[in-house]
């Protein structure tokens, strides 16, 4: 005989010659009960801690009866059975694996009844559940508030006969005296757990609410919500485009992530009937359930929430366990909730994804369009035996609204023309693209620089683009004579620098696109060899530094004044130089185009 099995029929014989005392001195145990009874009160309703008050039972207990077998199963209302909430002499896989239906087994019987179950002899009872070997004797005693079972207190014996009168009455004793603690206990169990799953949830919703990626945002979700639900199989099934199948977009089995490529129809299954009723569905058996859809083997529960973001189904979330009856109401609730904040949560990532699917497309069309708008300008200034030329381009954006252009006439002519559209970014640019074409086409007829500016007019008032007009001033350079035509529609006025200093080439006229019938002047001079013109849009003189301080035309003439010496490019790089120094690093707010002319 093993030290065990020795132990275990020491303790039996104890248990019997207990029992012949209690049954010999009825009254002196009941003496001895009524101050235990007072202890047992005092200490089970001193704590709210259920597993403490069931420990705490267990110990009253066996200071009236020396049990080896000891349980105290509580009734799970949902499922209407009863599981091992603490244990004594139970193996860990029956306290885990034990469901026992009311009504069914000994204790069952006290639950349905009751009433207490004393048993002597197993054997001859057909009620008895084997769930230990060699068991011989059971008392089942039940747990009642208010009229319900809410547990039963079980003890087993080796020993037949084991359990007197007198055990049975004492037992009844304490659990009238429990009940109330253990039901508190659980009120404030449930009270916590809601207080932790809702300050979880408030995390969980706070964290979704920061994802931006639809992919990451479905990943974490499989990741917090198994810190509130245990799950086998976690499902994203979202609404196709068609609007008549729920597509598996993710899927997490065990931790692991799954390809399910079986999409699902809005009018079949349990996500089908999540979707359909917009509200949680619960099954506790999908065996038994015709609705199933055999997906994942072993699957028993299943519970899918449907994603709905104003009055409008997204999806659902579907949770899958091979436990029969897992899933609750409670965990419906949760998932709720957790639903609605991941339906807001998709919708922005969503949004998302097209604002920065729209930005990238935006992006390489302005990439596109600045690399166009680049070779819309000369690639290099014409070589003349008596004319420097130098010209530099600057958008305050992606894409400009000055242009500058080298046009050839006859007769050892060039026109050279820059401009200034209204507005930047993308419609100016398009715009200057426009009058760039107007200007080479009616160029082609070597008018003089005020006829072109008129031609160009009319021709963009053809057009009829409202809200949009440009500044242009055109140079026709004459190579045998030096000398210059010009006209302006609205550009500053061209600054020449001489030996004698600075002044400035007075040309007006309206901006073209803007009004019909205009006629433009004509200015004429005569460089001499080393004086220097230069053609400006308006960035560059109404430039501003973050001092709030104007560049303005004397500090360009102060540049030309110290380098008018040098060639056209130099006087150029110096020019843009100085217009940086002066900015101290900001951003310039407009376009800025330079053109320097210098004789030779």
């Amino acid at each position: 005989m093993s030290r065990e099995t020795e132990a275990k029929t020491e303790t039996a014989e104890r248990n019997g010659q207990a029992a012949e005392a209690a049954a010999a001195a009825p009254v002196r145990m009941d003496a001895a009960l009524t101050e235990l009874l007072l202890e047992v009160s005092a200490e089970v309703t001193s704590t709210l801690d259920l597993d403490q008050v069931l420990g705490r039972v267990a110990a009253s207990v066996r200071r009236v009866i020396e049990y080896e077998i000891f349980a105290i199963l509580l009734v799970n209302e949902r499922s209407q059975d009863m599981r091992i909430r603490f244990a004594v002499g139970h193996m860990p896989e029956v306290v885990e694996a034990v469901r026992v239906k009311i009504g069914a087994g000994i204790t069952g019987a006290a639950a349905a009844t009751l009433q207490t179950q004393l048993v002597n002899d197993t054997g001859a009872d057909p009620r008895y559940i084997h769930a230990l070997p060699g068991v011989r004797s059971e008392l089942a005693v039940p747990i009642v508030w208010h009229g319900q079972a809410i547990g039963v207190i079980d003890i087993q014996s080796l020993q037949g006969g084991a359990f007197t009168p007198a055990h049975r009455h004492a037992l009844e004793l304490i659990a009238a005296r429990i009940s109330h603690a253990i039901e508190n206990a659980k009120l404030y169990r449930n009270a916590v757990t809601r207080e932790r799953t809702l300050a979880l949830l408030n995390d969980i919703s706070r964290e979704m609410t920061s994802i931006l990626s639809l992919d990451e945002l479905l990943t974490r979700t499989a990741e917090m919500v198994r810190r509130v639900i245990d799950y086998d199989l976690f499902s994203v099934l979202l609404l196709n485009s068609a609007g008549d199948q729920l597509e598996h977009r993710l899927s997490v089995k065990r931790g692991e992530h799954i390809q399910i490529k079986r999409n699902v129809p809005v009018h079949e299954g349990i996500t089908g009937a999540a979707f359909q009723s917009r509200e949680p569905v619960v099954v506790r058996d999908v065996h038994e359930d015709p609705r199933y859809i055999a997906i994942n083997p072993g699957v028993r529960s299943e519970l899918a929430v449907p994603l709905v973001y104003q009055d409008r189904v997204l999806g659902v979330l579907d949770l899958e366990h091979p436990r029969k009856g897992y899933f609750n109401e409670r965990h419906a609730r949760t998932l709720a909730t957790l639903a609605a904040q991941m339906a807001i949560a998709i919708v922005n990532a969503r949004l998302y994804e097209r604002v920065a699917r729209a930005e990238r497309r935006m992006d390489r069309d302005l990439r596109i369009a600045r690399e166009m708008q680049r070779h819309l300008l000369p690639p290099a200034a014409p070589q003349l035996p008596r004319l420097e030329i130098a010209a530099r381009s600057e958008p305050a954006q992606e894409l400009g609204g000055d242009l500058y252009d080298f046009l050839p006439y006859s007769g050892q002519r060039w026109a050279v023309a820059v401009g200034d559209v209204s507005g930047k970014g993308a419609g100016a640019a398009l715009y200057g693209a426009v009058a760039s074409g107007i200007l080479r086409t009616q160029a082609s007829h070597h008018p003089g620089p005020g006829a072109l500016l008129t031609a160009a007019n009319n021709a963009l008032l053809q057009r009829k683009i409202e809200a949009q007009f440009v500044t242009l001033l055109v140079v026709l350079w004459h190579e045998r004579n030096r000398r210059i035509l010009l006209a302006n529609s609205g550009l500053p006025f061209p600054v020449l620098a001489t030996a004698a200093g600075c002044q400035q080439v007075k040309a007006a006229g309206l901006p073209l696109g803007m009004l019909p019938g205009q006629h433009y002047e004509e200015a004429e001079l005569t460089l001499a060899p080393g004086d220097v013109l230069v053609l400006a849009s308006d960035g560059v003189t109404e430039g501003f530094n973050p001092a709030g301080e104007e560049y303005g035309r004397q500090r360009l003439e102060a540049v030309l004044r110290a380098e008018r010496s040098r060639p056209a490019e130099e006087i150029l790089a110096a020019i843009f130089a100085d217009l940086d120094r002066f900015a101290g690093g900001a951003a310039p707010g407009d376009d800025r185009t330079v053109v320097v002319l210098k004789s030779r």
